[in-house]
């Protein structure tokens, strides 16, 4: 059924501060993992880059490392991301609608989180010439697991931000 007017103001301002907070906490605990365990993340400039390509008709990359920068791919990668994570949590609340001042479960927002790597495995992942699911990379059991952590810390932030929402709009 689709949204009424009415309805999209209030899902899109509750999915901006959702998806935003989701995914600062998951580049949060992507400098965690670089800082304690010297674990690489995606540098968001490639994502800019691919995207920046796009208008060109280049869909592609093989690999998207010796694809030449564009004029300013960095920002455009890393507002790209946090739109992306927006749109994910948009997805989130259609499908598992907060109710009033109660935040996700955990479990649902886990769940979600996971569910969206299916995005880099097929999608970015062949797109920046890594293969489906980092396939075509030298560790793809590697590029999996981070891939994997990075969206699970995702949908940890759902659930964090959700319940930091939940307890902002009850008290107010």
């Amino acid at each position: 059924m689709p949204l009424t007017d009415i309805e999209i103001l209030p899902l899109a301002f509750e999915a901006t501060f959702l998806g935003a907070g989701a995914t600062l906490i998951m580049d949060l605990v992507a400098l965690a993992r670089r800082r304690l365990f010297d674990t690489p993340s995606l540098d968001y400039a490639l994502v800019g880059r691919w995207l920046g390509s796009l208008p060109k008709g280049r869909l592609v990359h093989r690999p998207i490392t010796k694809s030449p920068p564009i004029t300013g791919e960095r920002p455009l990668g890393w507002a790209a991301h946090y739109l992306i994570g927006i749109i994910f949590a948009a997805a989130f609340l259609l499908i598992a609608p907060l109710s009033p001042g109660a935040g996700p479960s955990l479990p649902s927002a886990l769940l979600f989180g996971l569910a969206t790597v299916g995005a880099p495995f097929f999608l970015l992942h062949p797109c920046l010439g890594a293969g489906i699911a980092a396939r075509a990379t030298p560790r793809p059991w590697v590029a999996r697991r981070n891939s994997m952590t990075a969206h699970l810390s995702f949908g940890l932030g759902l659930w964090i931000t959700g319940w930091a929402q939940a307890i902002a709009l009850s008290a107010g």
